[in-house]
């Protein structure tokens, strides 16, 4: 991998660590704002709405910029919302810093994801995309702990100034590495770029990158309360369960990103299943703590084990088009980080328990199994109307 993929990583580990870090911080965001847990909580499903609206959007804002003006670009807006955040003593101002973040992080995503898969070969791009989304398991294992522990010692704020300071450095790695100009052709244009998102197979794959996300997020969202309430852990634990789950992810992202390119559909019909069987017996044995210990790490490794076939498949298919695939790629995968836990939360309200939440990870894999039953044979189909006929003489 060229060293700017991996700069790209880096940065992408600062963004992510500010979108998941708000959930060791509620509660003394709340305190100090003088407003409802509920509102401070809101903070994060704005950031996740700002992610899901702005990675199309500024993509195609910023189609014909240089790679590295629009990445520079984002990382500054970025950093600078962390400032603003971390200064102001009104909850109008930091929900507005959170939108205005999301909002940049989701452009830096769409314009680094389509950076990174064209710095490579063309048969690389999965590892590329594991390479970018490695800042993502690594803000879980470490960014996000240290976030909630910067917030014990030091208050909520100096967890956004240490984002501001991680952002800042992401805009010296990314002057550093990346070319001036951009490292491939010029876009043909926003109409160009949107005929080729056009197609059945590119819709199955969207639906795919949200439908496993959001099993994802569901069950992790709702971790917490299944540890304490139903395995029998103290809430001492919950910290370090987390920090398991991301260890897996790490693996599996790592290890995925290696094998994707050869065998897509195999990989993607494996673990998918697997994954859709971890999250049923998670739910059916969440009672033992053992058990417990081990899927967690398991399911973590096996949801980002394939993840960047699923993000790398857009690329492939919408060769034409890797702005923008960046962009509806970014989008998707955050409609299934807001669907996802809000599936769960539905189902506790219901009265249906802790468990409940895993059930509804095992229910949206089936739903992405069938899904990618339809790619396979989209595929197929394809082919079939592709094979050249000769015509008798």
């Amino acid at each position: 991998m060229p060293f700017a993929v991996y700069m790209l990583g880096l940065a992408v580990f600062a963004q992510a660590t500010s979108e998941f870090m708000l959930s060791g911080l509620v509660p003394d965001i709340a305190a100090d704002l003088g407003v409802s847990i509920p509102q401070a909580g809101f903070l994060t499903s704005a950031f996740a709405i700002g992610m899901v609206v702005g990675g199309p959007l500024l993509a195609m804002l910023t189609l014909r910029w240089p790679r590295r003006t629009a990445l520079v670009a984002f990382l500054v807006a970025f950093a600078a919302a962390h400032v603003l955040g971390a200064v102001t003593d009104d909850y109008g101002v930091l929900l507005a810093t959170r939108i205005v973040g999301a909002l940049a992080n989701a452009g830096f995503w769409a314009v680094a994801a389509g950076a990174a898969v064209s710095m490579v070969e063309p048969d690389k791009k999965a590892r590329a995309m594991s390479v970018v989304m490695g800042g993502v398991t690594l803000a879980c294992v470490a960014g996000v702990p240290g976030g909630a522990m910067l917030g014990q010692l030091w208050g909520w704020r100096s967890a956004f100034w240490a984002v501001a300071v991680l952002s800042v450095a992401g805009v010296a790695a990314v002057l550093a590495s990346i070319p001036a100009g951009r490292p491939d052709a010029p876009s043909a244009g926003l109409r160009a770029e949107l005929r080729s998102l056009v197609g059945a197979q590119l819709l199955t794959a969207y639906a795919m990158n949200a439908l496993v996300q959001g099993a994802t997020f569901c069950t992790f969202t709702y971790l917490a309360p299944l540890l304490t309430e139903v395995s029998g852990y103290g809430a001492g634990w919950v910290p370090a369960m987390l920090v398991l789950f991301g260890v897996g992810a790490f693996v599996g992202i790592t290890v995925g990103g290696r094998i994707a390119d050869a065998r897509p559909y195999l990989i993607l019909l494996t673990g998918m299943s697997a994954l859709t069987l971890g999250w049923a017996v998670l739910a059916l044995s969440a009672g033992a703590a053992v058990a417990v210990f081990v899927l967690v790490f398991v399911q973590g490794l096996l949801a980002f084990g394939i993840a960047p076939v699923l993000t790398s498949r857009t690329f492939y298919l919408a060769d034409g088009a890797p702005t923008l695939a960046g962009g509806f790629t970014t989008a998707a995968f955050n409609v299934g980080n807001t669907a996802g836990p809000w599936f769960g939360g539905l189902a506790i309200d219901a009265g249906l328990g802790f468990r409940s939440p895993v059930w509804t990870s095992a229910l949206m894999m089936l739903v992405a199994l069938a899904t990618l039953g339809l790619a396979v044979a989209l595929r197929r189909r394809e082919a079939r109307n592709e094979t050249p006929v000769v015509a008798a003489v």
